[in-house]
């Protein structure tokens, strides 16, 4: 086993007392980063051959004290000990200790300070593409959910009442366009994310002549980070990383509000499958939708992540702080997190129909249809505000005989406006108002079947 000795040691006048030590240590976290930790220890050291910093041999014998390591990680067979501080000390002991004197030169031209920037990076972008697969997963199940049972005509809502009739599909299509949006700011974010800080050093570069292009060619960044100061100061990437998170978050979180009313009984717009539900230890009818809950929940936990990254940074000064050990703790408990949301999510979705009878037996309380009459009458001829006057005081009248608008005598609509004629009985009632929705992008069904040809195509 390797030596725990720190490689800064040789500095102190005492060895590190054991509390100090175990203040200190971040590789119970960031063990997480071992494969990107070696992979970008391999490049760095392929360019220092190339350089002719250290001979083919030394590279031969690194690379594969490293790859044998990566192994035994995977195997779980090599478990580090706490001693060692961080995932880079304790990688580099290891090889140490396998190779000898060629894996001391290692480090060369090299700082824990652009390791770590590189190795959260390299992370970040596969987590990013990780986060955007469940995205697009959840995505897809909404859209077969609206093609299965997207013809139910329900009503939608402002201020939590009634507000005009729609169908199901385009309600739940409205999801999957704040889930896409989610993807737009990941795909945004792996830009700045792929970016290569290594060789940067500590804060100000390195006197070697390093080729800080061939590894970030090697490793597959796009470019180089242009200011050795910035490139190990920078965690930009990490909080707007979680953001996005908490972007993804804040949408489940509605989702899962809403369907935590819709399947009330009080509701019954929904019926979520048993399987995500659980029941009460005291009253035995119970059927709660714990899941949504939960994700409604963790919502709140994402947004902890984001506002500690950022009161974290927002005093640091320039360059490499021991505070910024700590964001790693945020941002892979947002990752996990949105991952695991997404994935129940998406399970939810599934599993979840519509309860059109439901729904539509008490569909025209609530004078959806009030909007469309007011439009009615703009056709007549009648100034909008005065239409809206005017049903208004049907709607009000309505409520005092406790009828609909689609139940007023013809004669008692003419009297309130002598413009209405007898066709206006096709332009009330939650149903009619769905049919007639004319502008591109409503809540009507022509336009559900656009957007459910538009979604397919996109997330096929």
């Amino acid at each position: 086993m390797a030596t725990s000795e720190k490689s800064w040691q040789s500095r102190m006048s005492k060895d590190q007392d054991d509390l100090a030590a175990a203040f200190v240590e971040s590789l119970s976290v960031d063990v997480r980063l071992a494969k990107y930790d070696i992979a970008g220890s391999i490049a760095h050291a392929q360019m220092l051959a190339d350089c002719k910093l250290i001979t083919r041999d030394e590279f031969r014998q690194i690379k594969q004290g490293l790859t044998d390591i990566a192994a035994e990680i995977d195997a779980g067979t090599l478990v580090f000990d706490k001693r060692f501080e961080d995932i880079h000390m304790a990688v580099e002991a290891e090889l140490i200790d396998r190779i000898g004197e060629a894996g001391k030169k290692l480090h060369t031209g090299r700082s824990r300070n652009d390791q770590v920037a590189l190795d959260m990076r390299l992370w970040m972008r596969d987590e990013i593409a990780t986060l955007g697969e469940h995205l697009a997963v959840v995505q897809q199940e909404l859209v077969r959910l609206a093609e299965k049972q997207g013809g139910v005509v329900m009503p939608t809502y402002t201020h939590l009442q009634r507000a005009q009739p729609g169908l199901s599909g385009h309600y739940l299509l409205a999801f999957v366009e704040m889930l896409q949006r989610d993807r737009e700011r990941l795909a945004d974010a792996a830009k700045r994310v792929n970016i290569s800080p290594l060789g940067s050093g500590a804060v100000a570069g390195s006197t070697l002549e390093l080729d800080r292009r061939a590894t970030a060619a090697t490793l597959g960044f796009a470019d180089i980070t242009r200011n050795s100061i910035d490139s190990t100061a920078d965690r930009d990437f990490c909080i707007e990383f979680v953001f996005v998170c908490a972007m993804i978050a804040q949408h489940l979180s509605r989702l899962a509000e809403d369907w935590i009313i819709f399947s009330s009984q009080e509701f019954g717009f929904i019926r979520i499958d048993d399987a995500f539900c659980t029941g009460s230890s005291m009253m035995p009818q119970k059927r709660n939708p714990d899941m949504l809950e939960l994700i409604r929940g963790r919502c709140g936990g994402v947004y902890g992540n984001l506002m500690a990254l950022l009161t974290m940074m927002k005093g640091l000064p320039l360059t490499y702080n021991r505070d910024m050990q700590e964001d790693k703790k945020q941002v892979f408990d947002a990752a996990d997190t949105i991952a695991a949301c997404l994935a129940m999510a998406a399970a939810i979705v599934k599993n979840t129909t519509f309860n059109a009878e439901r729904i539509s037996r008490g569909l025209d309380e609530g004078f959806t249809d009030a909007t469309a009459l007011a439009e009615y009458l703009v056709g007549k001829g009648v100034p909008f505000r005065t239409a809206h006057q005017i049903v208004g005081r049907l709607v009000a009248q309505c409520e005092q005989a406790n009828c609909v608008l689609a139940k007023l005598p013809l004669d008692t609509l003419q009297q309130a406006c002598p413009q209405i004629d007898e066709h206006v009985y096709e332009h009330l009632t939650a149903v009619n108002v769905t049919a007639r929705y004319a502008t591109e992008g409503s809540a009507g069904e022509k336009q559900l079947k656009q957007q459910l040809a538009f979604w397919k195509e996109q997330l096929a």
